[in-house]
């Protein structure tokens, strides 16, 4: 119910029922009143704008009086939260797909169909880092042993033939290590090498401010008094060994590592010599469940690729690794892997594919170990080319001239945790050159995932920033694009005891003199992942999702991100993964992609990616036919609900192709019996004149009634004035 006054100053109330979803009031400058409805049923296909009576079936059951929930929206021009430019500022993405795929992906049809959900821009993502891989955005390019097409690969920023794919290559120098989400279960290829930008060769710092590591989880608590590592070229002349001592994850840096890294008593090596080492670390065995080597000096000596690229002759490299114990005699024996054969050169790996049980370190199943790395070595040859028609992309001139980008400038991912500096600068001097509008290059993908510190990842971004600006200065590059977060990213404390990733990335940019080179900072938002995993079906998770963006958003800038930096969504989902599409339903996708949207452009966002696309390019055109907010039928399909979260946030709450819509405070005081407020509310003025007031009512039994007070400058509220229309 929407409590107003009649124009003619009577005391005629006028109601209107605010069904259980979504509603969304438009209002313009005088104040009269239209509403319209998100009824979570399938409809027929409808043209741009069209609007329709709600049937008289969808009406849900009308709160009590006693649960009016009183909106106050405040117009007074001074107060304006957040001015968004919708072309820009609300986008789909793109991940990896087959030819095939992308074909299709290309077609008027698909786009005509992606087009109607009335997502502005659209970004493309790197799948390739995240899965441990190499990046070639553009097949015609040079390496660095052209003889043997291997090594260090740039793409070309030469003109030439249309880019119409990208593809992906396995790193050999990723050996036995495994993934930072996803592990490799099978196969080892030669040796694991760090990375050599990350030495003082490319950082101009001592290597001891990026000391590179290894470290083995057992999965379970072990004991542990002696460690096995054969080394090659380059090896570790100082390294030390340690225990993790804490009541959690060492790796996990999502929910946060709570404990320290501590020196087996013998662990230190001072004056390493390479070759195959059994280090005896303690007397009296300890219980852990992580062992890591700590690396800090390197030989120099160069690794089987020879010593015409310095790359080769810089940072860290071993063969094979494994935890146990050594006896009084001297007996080594191997505790993990715990099926007490050593990792060793052999196949490429097999990258685990989706639906295939993970292996848990430690289980009967972890036949490999489970290993992480601080870095690895993007060195890689052309037969690493992945096949099979997975990890392959969108090549950089078909995807801005298919018609995905809607005439609008788009987010384009650049390789930088698993390639060269050079590479990237390449890749956007070519776009550059194509005169292609882009709003900003990301630069790596997913680095938390990686288990990067902020000071490996910090001193990379400042190595491609350099070579960006090299060739383009008015390049505006970004990142760290983190996984998925609800909380802070943290891991091992500093020197200083400082745990935040994001502060201490910061600090390393500030101290580097290149934090103006961070011109926004990006991040993925899946709020409904539990340490990876789905949580529980249940509705009142979606409560939770404005507090969740609140603090995310709040959070960045706490860390030290600076206020004029633009913050940017680059992917987004309500949770990760298959589970996605189905989760909590079309209606509960719905409530949560509008609040999502509503969250963080009130806290002060500036660009929204949330759906991806990649399902337009499966089928004959055709897109999800289940429609709803997880772009579906919403792309255009006969399934197409005019009144799915897209259609509210794109052609009725924000009003694209005119410019600036300036968000406004609005607040419900409707709460339940537990203190979760019932009704969320998001009010825009936008570019026509017209007040756009967005509510969403959470209770999945009862529509409420609503009463709307305007609160002005002069500190004087409002009620509604004007005819009111529910249309």
């Amino acid at each position: 119910m929407i409590i107003g006054s009649d124009p003619r100053g009577s005391s005629r109330i006028w109601l209107c029922v605010a069904v259980a979803a979504l509603a969304l009031i438009a209002v313009s400058s005088d104040f009269p009143l239209r509403v319209h409805a998100q009824i979570a049923q399938p409809q027929t296909a409808h043209p741009r704008h069209a609007r329709q009576e709600l049937p008289a079936d969808s009406v849900a059951p009308i709160g009590t009086l006693d649960s009016v929930a009183t909106v106050h929206v405040d117009v007074t021009p001074s107060h304006v939260l957040n001015t968004v430019y919708p072309d820009t500022a609300t986008g789909a993405w793109m991940d990896d797909l087959s030819r095939a795929q992308i074909d299709n992906l290309s077609k008027p049809e698909v786009i005509q169909g992606v087009k109607n959900l009335g997502w502005g821009s659209i970004t493309m993502r790197n799948n390739s880092e995240l899965r441990l891989s190499a990046w070639h955005w553009n097949e015609n390019g040079t390496w660095s042993d052209p003889a043997t097409k291997s090594g260090y690969y740039v793409g070309s920023a030469d003109l030439g033939e249309p880019i119409h794919y990208g593809y992906s290559y396995s790193l050999p120098h990723l050996d036995f290590m495994t993934r930072g989400d996803l592990p490799l279960v099978a196969g080892f290829q030669s040796y694991w090498k760090s990375n050599p930008y990350l030495t003082s060769h490319f950082t101009g710092e001592s290597d001891t401010l990026h000391p590179q590591w290894v470290v083995i989880d057992m999965g379970t608590a072990r004991t542990v008094n002696a460690i096995h590592i054969q080394w090659v070229n380059p090896y570790a002349v100082v390294y030390v060994v340690q225990y993790w001592v804490g009541d959690n994850n060492a790796m996990d840096w999502d929910m946060g590592p709570n404990g320290m890294w501590k020196a087996f008593t013998s662990g230190a090596v001072l004056n390493g010599s390479g070759g195959d080492v059994r280090l005896k670390l303690s007397d009296e065995p300890v219980s852990t469940r992580f062992v890591r080597v700590l690396m800090s000096k390197s030989s120099g000596t160069c690794d089987t690729h020879g010593s015409q690229d310095i790359r080769n002759c810089v940072g860290y490299a071993l063969q094979t690794l494994s935890a146990g114990t050594i006896d009084a005699e001297g007996k080594y024996a191997i505790g993990y892997p715990p099926n007490g054969k050593e990792p060793g050169p052999g196949p490429p790996p097999v990258l685990q594919g989706a639906g295939e049980q993970e292996v848990i370190p430690g289980s009967e199943a972890d036949l490999a170990g489970s290993f992480f790395a601080s870095s690895v070595d993007p060195w890689h040859q052309a037969d690493n080319l992945i096949t099979g028609g997975r990890d392959q992309y969108n090549g950089m001139d078909n995807f801005f001239t298919s018609g995905l980008t809607m005439g609008h400038a788009a987010l384009v991912a650049c390789a930088a945790i698993y390639d060269t500096p050079e590479d990237c600068a390449n890749e956007v001097s070519y776009i550059h050159k194509r005169g292609y509008p882009v709003v900003g290059i990301e630069v790596g993908e997913e680095c938390d995932g990686k288990h990067m510190t902020p000071e490996d990842y910090g001193a990379i971004y400042i190595q491609v920033a350099d070579a960006v600006h090299k060739l383009t200065p008015s390049a505006k590059l970004g990142g760290p694009i983190f996984e998925g977060v609800d909380k802070d990213i943290t891991l091992w404390p500093d020197e200083e005891g400082r745990t935040s990733w994001m502060e201490r990335f910061v600090d390393y940019l500030k101290a580097h003199g290149h934090l103006k080179d961070l011109a926004f900072m990006s991040f993925e938002h899946y709020p409904f992942m539990i340490n990876g995993s789905t949580p529980p079906n249940d509705w009142a998770s979606l409560y939770l999702e404005p507090g969740i963006m609140k603090h995310v958003l709040h959070m960045w800038r706490q860390d030290g991100v600076p206020s004029e930096v633009p913050l940017i969504i680059s992917e987004s989902g309500i949770i990760a993964g298959q589970s996605g599409p189905g989760y909590l339903g079309v209606t509960g996708r719905s409530i949560w992609e509008v609040d999502a949207f509503g969250t963080f452009f009130e806290q002060g966002g500036t660009a929204f990616y949330r759906p991806a696309i990649n399902n337009g390019a499966v089928g004959h055109g055709l897109l999800d036919p289940e429609g709803g907010a997880d772009g579906g039928g919403a792309h255009g399909t006969p399934a197409y609900n005019p009144y799915s979260s897209a259609h509210i946030i794109n052609f009725e709450w924000l009003q694209h192709e005119a410019g600036a819509n300036k968000i406004f405070p609005a607040s419900a005081d409707l709460k339940d019996a537990v203190g979760r407020t019932v009704v969320t509310s998001y009010v825009v003025k936008r570019p026509d004149g017209n007040w756009s007031l967005m509510l969403i009512n959470h209770d999945l039994n009862a529509a409420h009634p609503v009463r709307i007070i305007i609160d002005d400058a002069k500190h004087v509220s409002h009620p509604f004035i004007g005819s009111l229309a529910l249309v």
